[in-house]
């Protein structure tokens, strides 16, 4: 068993009967929570590197790292080429991360839905087919 299906549970099956109300709130929850700690790693991480970088303060390096992690873009003004970059580089990254974090998000709703359809068929509410 891996690491994400020890952490999130597996999901249901085709076949298997779709979890009750509360246990989905559970999922939501943990997928939040993932994603609510890989926005604060990214945030750390550029904060950390308009300080390294461009040498701006705390809050002016969360200012920056913020407008971009939300896709603002950069208040300062970025004078170093490793600053630049490393803009560049943060921003391209946080385009990635919030597909990322939207997928995160969406996954278990997507799959609920798409497991009540196909359930609803297979327990023979589908009466397409007959005449």
């Amino acid at each position: 068993m891996s690491l994400l299906q020890k952490q999130f549970g597996s999901y249901e099956t085709k076949g298997e009967k779709p979890i009750t109300w509360l246990h989905f709130v559970d999922r939501l929850m943990q997928h939040g929570a993932i994603a609510l700690v890989l926005i604060a790693i990214s945030l750390g991480l550029g904060m950390a590197g308009y300080m390294g970088f461009e040498h701006l303060g705390f809050v002016d390096a969360y200012l920056n790292a913020s407008m971009i992690l939300g896709g603002m873009g950069p208040v300062a003004e970025v004078k170093s080429t490793g600053g630049k970059l490393f803009a560049g580089t943060y921003a391209l990254y946080s385009g990635l991360l919030f597909l990322v974090v939207a997928g995160l998000l969406l996954a278990p709703v997507v799959h609920r839905v798409l497991h009540k359809f196909h359930w609803e068929i297979s327990e023979g509410n589908d009466n397409m087919g007959e005449k």
